[in-house]
């Protein structure tokens, strides 16, 4: 195996930089962000100071999920990570590769499902490819891209943090892990955990999207008014998005660890499964960076829309290095393999219900 290829998961920075980054087509001047680690959109400049953003994820179809559930996850992923540079998506394109055991019945649910929460959000679906695939078992059903254009100096890259900034940590780590594991296997954790936790991690599965949070917390204002930059929580949870963000940045960070919040819910489910849960994959959740003086205005206003939000570090120079603030201070290390992968399939093998 290439070394640093992952067996499972997304693939990390230093095989990015070794052997994507180097191998990207054409070079084009209108291209202002192209791949970037810890960067979760691209954007292209277009005429009239506007621009195009646009974002691509998995497309996902987990069986133990449900075809409704997994269309959400589909359509609310990849639209929370357009959400991240200001804006709402606005046209979809969906690959599908679907088991060749997928009935025309299933389909027909998982499509209307998609298309639904799609012009819930404003999307158009534009166009894509959709087919069976023998062999294909995988919980990844293929790929979607979104896109929206917006005006160029609105546009919000997790690059654009600054030294001064605070961080802010928008809901709770480890939502969308806990709530597949609480969905998937009701019976095993209803066992282990009690139905009160069981219920509470299946109640967090539609606390999964950040649009919402997104377009809140941007309302206030945008770079120096305030929020200056965000990124969404997946692979790697919390801990691996802030060091994403202070990556793509090139900043250090102080994180207060005593500040983290901390559900119950994922705290049970994820210790019964193995899983950390501040570097499990936490979609719903959000890392802002917001400017000096802006961080009460925007906490007070995500409040009133409902999302639970708090101050949690202060981005810093990067010769301060990147640090974990407690009674023993401890380095924030880069992000490995996210856990909940692992356990997942191992629960599968296991026969857990």
């Amino acid at each position: 195996m290439i070394s640093g290829f992952p067996d499972t998961g997304k693939i990390q920075e230093d095989f990015l930089k070794s052997h994507v980054f180097p191998s990207t087509g054409a070079v084009r001047q209108e291209v202002v962000s192209g791949p970037q680690y810890g960067v979760d959109v691209s954007v292209i400049a277009l005429h009239g100071g506007q621009s195009l953003v646009t974002a691509t994820d998995p497309a996902t179809l987990i069986p133990t999920l449900g075809l409704q559930e997994s269309a959400w996850l589909t359509v609310h992923l990849v639209a929370s990570d357009v959400a991240t540079a200001g804006c709402l998506p606005q046209y979809a394109q969906f690959c599908l590769n679907l088991p060749e055991t997928f009935t025309a019945a299933e389909f027909h649910s998982y499509w209307n499902h998609i298309s639904t929460y799609c012009d819930q959000l404003g999307v158009a679906i534009t166009g894509g490819h959709t087919g069976r695939i023998a062999g294909q078992n995988s919980t990844i059903s293929g790929g979607v891209t979104m896109m929206s254009t917006m005006p160029s100096e609105e546009v919000l890259l997790s690059r654009m943090a600054r030294p001064g900034d605070s961080l802010i940590l928008v809901k709770e780590p480890a939502i969308i892990s806990t709530a597949i594991l609480a969905l998937s296997f009701p019976e095993t954790i209803l066992k282990k955990c009690g139905k009160e936790v069981l219920e509470a991690g299946q109640a967090l599965f539609y606390a999964s999207s950040a649009v919402d949070a997104a377009m809140s917390a941007i309302s206030v204002g945008i770079h120096s008014e305030g929020v200056r930059a965000i990124h969404d929580i997946t692979e790697g949870g919390v801990m691996g998005a802030i060091w994403e963000m202070m990556t793509a940045a090139g900043c250090g960070v102080q994180v207060d660890v005593a500040a983290l919040p901390r559900g119950y819910a994922q705290d049970s489910i994820c210790g019964a499964f193995g899983i950390d849960p501040l570097r499990s994959v936490g979609a719903g959740a959000l890392l802002l960076a917001v400017a000096p003086g802006r961080v009460s205005g925007i906490i007070n206003q995500l409040h009133q829309d409902g999302h639970q939000a708090v101050k949690i570090g202060e981005v810093t120079e990067e010769r301060a290095g990147r640090w974990l603030a407690g009674e023993v201070p401890s380095p924030l290390t880069p992000p490995g393999v996210d856990p909940y992968w692992a356990a997942f399939l191992d629960a599968l093998n296991r026969g857990w219900k």
